[in-house]
């Protein structure tokens, strides 16, 4: 047993279910786990001592939603968007085809590097998904590969129908021997509800598929339009619906209802369906950005996360989603904080493991070179990161 003490937090964000934010406090991790949090007066002895001299600390974000496993390169498809053509969904079979082509070996260097890069920007608890795979071998060992490197893995064999084949053909391997094989490498199961990829009727087969063999499920839905996502995730109780850029109010009323079974002050309860926004993609693909302030005035429980991805999100950075969810999407900084941290574990339901910074939770801490953590918005793009701690070891 091995224990750290870190002494002289100048401003520590809780997230905890009081909403705690302390002054001149401390924490004591002991193994992987906090064991004690309050003020640095107080700490008790450790076999270690680390002085943050004033700076702000946080819990660790947890990346909800990223798509880390690719090889390959798009900048030529953001170039011409930011030209003035759409987006639309068929650029994900380039990306297939350049990270069918890459061994192992070479994915596995570049979902490490990625997972790097996240956690050098604080994020401590990822999730990845296939979908870059779309036929039965590639998506079974981009599943193998992800589970070896990040916290929770997602099936999205259900991305986009690949070249040369049909929706009917394909969704066949997708529910029967895709989703058989993958199995003892995900948690979560998701699918592409959307114009261009699969209808509704497509996508309650895959997510029903799913749910029967034991998976937890996600959707991707109302990115580019309004749509049937949001109904599909609250019908099937789905953990959480993706994007969420265009929401009617009998979607946002569909959302609010399934955190009726929920004391949010407390933390405690049936959790509901959280609306997952990707202020990144909406910038990279002009889409006007997730209602986040609606979704919550009206009880929704929102996550933010990167999702790094090829084409419309190349980016790891938190910290950035933070910044434009304060200074654009009229958050609260408290409100993006806890989007980007408990938001996200209550979409991957690891609330009771990560999240926030209490006592027996996974010791996944945040220090910033700043004294507050407004910082995060007020100096937008700066590398304010000064250390990480992941499991309770010390990463950066």
């Amino acid at each position: 047993m091995t224990t750290t003490v870190i002494t002289n937090i100048g401003e520590l964000t809780t997230v905890d279910p009081d909403h705690r934010v302390l002054h001149n406090a401390a924490i004591v991790i002991e193994n992987d786990k906090i064991a004690w949090v309050g003020p640095v007066e107080q700490a008790p002895a450790a076999d270690q001592r680390v002085n943050a001299q004033g700076r702000a600390m946080l819990p660790g974000w947890v990346d909800s939603h990223t798509h880390m496993v690719f090889a390959g390169d798009r900048s030529a498809e953001f170039e011409a968007r930011m030209a003035g053509q759409s987006y639309a969904a068929g650029g994900i079979n380039v990306t297939t085809e350049a990270t069918r082509a890459a061994s192992d070996e070479e994915l596995t260097r570049l979902l490490r590097h990625r997972v790097d890069e996240a956690v050098r920007g604080g994020t401590t608890y990822v999730e990845t998904k296939t979908g870059y795979g779309l036929e039965v071998d590639e998506e079974v060992r981009h599943a193998r590969l992800a589970s070896g490197e990040v916290d929770t893995v997602t099936f999205l064999g259900a991305h986009l129908v690949p070249d040369g084949t049909d929706a009917e053909t394909y969704l066949s391997a997708v529910t029967g021997p895709m989703l058989q094989q993958v199995q003892p490498y995900v948690q979560w199961a998701d699918v592409f509800c959307e114009t261009g990829a699969f209808n509704e009727e497509q996508s309650r087969r895959v997510l029903e598929a799913c749910a029967a063999a034991g998976l937890g499920l996600r959707v991707h839905g109302n990115q580019l339009g309004h749509g049937p996502g949001v109904r599909l995730a609250t019908e099937l109780a789905a953990a959480s619906v993706d994007h969420v850029n265009y929401l009617s109010d009998e979607d946002v009323d569909r959302l609010a209802s399934t955190w009726d079974n929920w004391d949010a002050p407390s933390v405690t309860g049936t959790p509901g369906t959280v609306a997952t926004c990707l202020p990144a993609c909406d910038l990279s693909t002009r889409q006007p950005l997730a209602p986040g302030r609606k979704l919550l005035d009206a009880g929704v429980q929102i996550a933010l996360a990167s999702n790094c991805n090829p084409g419309t999100s190349y980016t790891t950075s938190m910290n950035f989603n933070i910044a434009t969810a304060v200074l654009q999407m009229h958050l609260t900084l408290a409100e993006a904080i806890s989007a980007a941290t408990m938001g996200g574990a209550l979409a991957l339901r690891a609330q009771d493991t990560v999240g926030s910074v209490e006592v027996g939770k996974r010791a996944d801490l945040h220090l910033l070179d700043a004294p507050a953590a407004i910082h995060l918005a007020y100096r937008p793009g700066m590398p304010l990161t000064h250390a990480v701690w992941r499991a309770g070891q010390r990463v950066v």
